[in-house]
Formats: C-alpha cells, structure tokens, sequence
C-alpha cells in the first residue's frame, strides 16, 4: 500500500498572534486569559484604572511639548485627552453615584494638572529629537516572532553623537524602588533597544526612563527622577530576553493546539475579569456532565 510505514509530518497550530510586545508579553505572564481576550480577540472592554488614565493624557502632553507644541498648548491637548475618556472607560472603585464620579473626575484633572506641572516646570532637553511616540517593529534573529515597541523619545545619544537614546516617561505615584535594576525596566529597554536599532539604523546607547512622581514631595526633593539603562554593559540579559520570548512562544504552540486558557482570579488587576471570561464559555454539555448539587 502506496505510504505504508510512513509518519505523517504533524501539522503545528498557528499562533494566535502575529507578534509580542513588552505590554502583550507581562499580560500574557500575569493572566493568560485576559491576555487573550485583548491580544487575541481584540476586546478592550475591560476598564483602567484612574492613576492609568490620567498617565496616558500626561503622555499625550508630552507627546505634543516634544513635537513642538508650546507647554499652555501641550498641556491643553493632555487635558482634552482625559476629558475626552468615557465613564464605562473608568474603574472608579467605590465612587459609584453620579456625583461620586464626577468628584473623582475633578480629582483627576487636579493630579493631571499637577503631574505635566511638575514635568514642564524643568523639562529635560535634547539636542535633537528624532522619533516621538515613535512605533517600530523588528524580526529578531533567533526568535520565532517580530517584536514591536512604542518609544515615547528617540533622541540623539548625549554620550555618542552618532548614537541615539531612548526616552521614556513614566507617571507615578511613587518611585520605583529598583530604579535601572526594576526587571519591567530592563525588559522594556530591550523591546526598544531592537525596533529603534533596526529602524534608526544607528547605534542604541541607553534607555532612559524619567519618572515624574504625580504627588508633591513633601520634603522638597525633585518631583522628575531618572533611572540610565546603559546597553554597552548589556550581555546576560539579552540572552535571557531572548530565551523568554522563545519560550512563552513555546507555550502558545502548546495551548493553541489545546485552545484553553486558564483564568488566574488571584490577579490584582484583571482576575475577576479573566474569571468572567471563563464563566461564559461555559457550555450545555458542561453543566450536564458535572457534579450538581442536591436540590
């Protein structure tokens, strides 16, 4: 028989995404399923919290201010941001009545307002600025999915002028303990190291992560921190950056070929969600195959 004794070459399940990025990366290590509903499906129902909200118009601010945008009008522009964001967009917490809302929007724009002040009363400056809000995408060598990254700055090197720095911003409430050391720092410079290397086409001297800490210091100190990730001095972590990324691609193969995901209701800010989404996929045949309790 024309065949016989032959293996057939198992087919691999495509993966669900087309590449990783340092946010789509941490979600898919912290909660698998929510991961997937935002990744994959692409729902975004799942509301942010206010500190998240008023950091993105702070971003927004200073996405304007480096393009070239007078600090009144940056600030402006930030400002309509938040505004515009709807209430279903928001996880108020306990402030649930009407005004409740409204009291806490008002405290929003006053932290807002507080924050870009604090940042805009000194702001760091660039010899020259190349990329704003910059997105990049990049096939690595030796990893089975391209990355993408989104650098807030992409400015020419204060340490190399034929090199370039990345800049990012941070928005706080307070500052990071670890400060160039923080794991989340090291991984994001390494997303950004790649796309702006292959895109930029020069040499990726540091990322720069500026922290502006959205409260007043109360004893006076500087409101702007700055934390200096230097890639020279980069070796064991690029390799460990490499081999996650092969390794969480892994396991999608695996669950992709078992199409589950599991929820993780443990999570702080999505496990109730990722709870919510397993719930509905249940099916008639679960609830007739199961255990029901004595009526």
């Amino acid at each position: 028989m024309a065949g016989k004794g032959k293996k057939r070459k198992q087919k691999q399940p495509e993966l669900p995404i087309k590449h990783w990025s340092h946010s789509s990366l941490m979600a898919y290590l912290r909660n698998p399923l929510a991961w997937y509903k935002r990744y994959v499906e692409l729902i975004y129902d799942a509301p942010s919290n206010p500190s998240s909200v008023v950091g993105r118009a702070a971003h927004i601010a200073m996405q304007h201010y480096y393009g070239g945008i007078d600090k009144e009008g940056a600030t402006a522009l930030g400002m309509e941001n938040l505004r515009n964001v709807a209430d279903f967009e928001i996880n108020f917490g306990r402030a649930k009545t009407k005004s409740a809302r409204q009291a806490k929007r008002q405290s929003m724009e006053r932290e807002y307002l507080q924050a870009v002040g604090f940042y805009l009363e000194k702001p760091p400056k660039y010899k020259k600025v190349l990329g704003v809000e910059y997105v990049g995408m990049a096939q690595v060598e030796g990893l089975p999915l391209p990355i993408k990254a989104v650098s807030d700055l992409v400015v020419q090197s204060a340490v190399d002028p034929k090199g370039v720095d990345i800049i990012d911003h941070k928005f706080v409430d307070t500052f990071s303990s670890h400060g160039a050391q923080k794991t989340l720092f090291i991984m994001q410079a390494i997303f950004n190291y790649y796309t702006v290397k292959k895109n930029f086409n020069k040499p990726v001297r540091r990322f720069i992560v500026i922290e502006c800490k959205k409260s007043r210091n109360a004893d006076g100190k500087p409101q702007l921190r700055k934390y200096i990730i230097d890639f020279r001095t980069f070796k064991q972590e690029f390799i460990i950056f490499n081999r996650l990324i092969r390794d969480a691609t892994a396991t999608l193969v695996i669950l992709s070929g078992m199409g589950t995901f599991l929820p993780n209701p443990s999570d702080m800010f999505e496990g109730e969600n990722s709870f919510d989404i397993y719930r509905i996929n249940l099916t008639p045949e679960d609830y007739d195959a199961h255990f029901k309790p004595d009526e």
